[in-house]
């Protein structure tokens, strides 16, 4: 049949694919629909028609998949937070293996790579130790919430659907983040609700409540309360502060973001602490780190761990060794190799993270470890020595074709490639196992019931015979 817009089809799911959504075929042409599990038969609508694919929405699940599982989520299916509760966890680890191996042999051709069984995450809810939540004036209703929408103000505070970047769920919890997350956010919620102060509109772009952002420290059981504004407005937030802190003993530090800009991020121009010091410590391993409103730390503790060991693991250090570490970030890598190393050097170019990493380098009495800050492109040529050994770990975009050119040039002994993007991964060791022999890859799961993936890539230089 040719298949059109508008058109309800019987399938069946055959395979997961890289974004969380199930992969159908009819008649040889590929069908993407979200919320589906493989080996599910569902009658499903197509929204959308592209010359060589189409969308789908699941409108009946037929057959179940035996992987397929009840959520425990009210919003599941429809908040973009989690793409995959309807999985059983352990079906979850084999997709995101299978997503990283299948890149690997569409794009850089390499059929036998050794991709390890994941690492799982201990904890699969409650996980997270940062949620961003948005306010809206433009509430999206659930099925069953459909009749409360003529007499409701439209407010919301929550988590965004798929495919829309205004409208936003009001959400009581999220079960990635611990309870008293979720307390934090029903107070933060019913409080405004109660204001005179109307929420921010992401489409007239006027309003004073922009977004709530909750970090906690899981080692020390400590909160921290963002609050992201227009304005400055300390009249405002000021009470709301103080509310929170008298109802939760768990906030140590409460900070007003202060974001004018039309630009949908929960990071200010500006920040005020409201509470407290304006930060939380946290630690990984033997290590503690100080986590500001808007530094970067790794969002489940307990897999940050896993991951960092497994990098150890790979390098193998001996002792002797001169490590470069590039995107470095607040040098929790550098941090976790300083005592059984030479020296490390790492590059990164956020000024914020280059002075986090200062300072937790000094507070865990790291003594072996300096941090340059500017654009890898700019700073890799002067370094100044030839690292033995070279630790990767790009943004989602990977490596700059630059920064990999010029890494292959310095020629370290051994890479260790930490990716969090299977596309970009192939990409990069595509260039990478011309010079480097890829001897095994270990992901790890720091994202429960999401389609993301973290993966460490263990990489040796090759021997060059007489001949080359």
């Amino acid at each position: 049949m040719k298949l059109r817009k508008g058109h309800t089809v019987e399938l069946n799911i055959e395979k997961m694919a890289y974004g969380g959504r199930g992969i159908a075929r009819l008649d040889g042409f590929v069908v993407f629909v979200r919320g589906t599990v493989p080996g599910d038969r569902i009658l499903a609508r197509v929204f959308k028609k592209k010359k060589d694919y189409a969308e789908a929405a699941l409108v009946e699940l037929l057959d179940a998949s035996s992987d397929r599982i009840e959520t425990a989520c009210p919003y599941a299916g429809y908040c973009g937070g989690c793409q995959w509760q309807h999985v059983a966890y352990e079906k979850q680890l084999v997709f995101k293996r299978e997503h990283i191996k299948e890149p690997l042999e569409r794009i850089a051709g390499l059929k036998d790579v050794m991709v390890r069984p994941l690492l799982p995450s201990e904890n699969i809810f409650g996980y997270r130790n940062k949620m961003e939540f948005s306010f809206s004036d433009r509430r999206w209703y659930l099925p069953h919430e459909l009749p409360l929408k003529e007499k409701s103000e439209g407010f919301a505070l929550g988590l965004h659907v798929p495919g829309t970047y205004h409208k936003v769920i009001d959400m009581a919890a999220c079960l990635l983040q611990q309870q008293m997350g979720n307390n934090i956010l029903r107070e933060v919620g019913q409080y405004v609700k109660e204001s005179d102060v109307p929420v921010y509109g992401l489409k007239s772009h006027k309003g004073f409540w922009r977004y709530l952002t909750l970090r906690h420290s899981a080692a020390f059981d400590r909160w921290m309360v963002n609050l992201v504004t227009s304005e400055n407005n300390v009249s405002t937030v000021q009470p709301l502060a103080d509310r929170l802190c008298r109802k939760f003993t768990g906030i140590k530090t409460v900070v007003n973001n202060i974001n004018g800009r039309k630009a949908s991020i929960a990071v200010g121009e500006k920040e005020q602490v409201l509470r407290g010091d304006g930060f939380i410590n946290d630690k990984i391993g033997p290590f503690s780190f100080r986590v500001s409103a808007n530094s970067f730390f790794q969002t489940n503790t307990s897999s940050a761990l896993k991951l960092y060991e497994q990098v150890l693991r790979y390098a193998n250090p001996k002792g002797s060794e001169k490590v470069l570490d590039l995107y470095s970030g607040t040098g929790t890598i550098p941090i976790f190799l300083a005592d059984r190393v030479r020296s490390v050097t790492g590059i990164e170019i956020s000024q914020s993270a280059t002075a986090d990493a200062h300072r937790n380098a000094l507070e865990n009495g790291v003594r072996n470890c300096q941090f340059v800050c500017g654009d890898i492109r700019e700073k890799l040529g002067g370094i100044g020595f030839k690292p033995n050994l070279m630790i990767i770990d790009p943004p989602r975009t990977g490596m700059h074709k630059d920064v990999l050119a010029e890494t292959m040039a310095l020629g370290p002994q051994r890479i260790i490639y930490v990716s969090c993007n299977p596309t970009t991964l192939a990409r990069d060791l595509e260039t990478m196992v011309e010079d480097y022999e890829l001897k095994e890859i270990q992901p790890v799961d720091m994202f429960p019931h999401t389609f993301h993936i973290e993966a460490v890539a263990k990489l040796s230089l090759r021997k060059k015979t007489s001949g080359d």
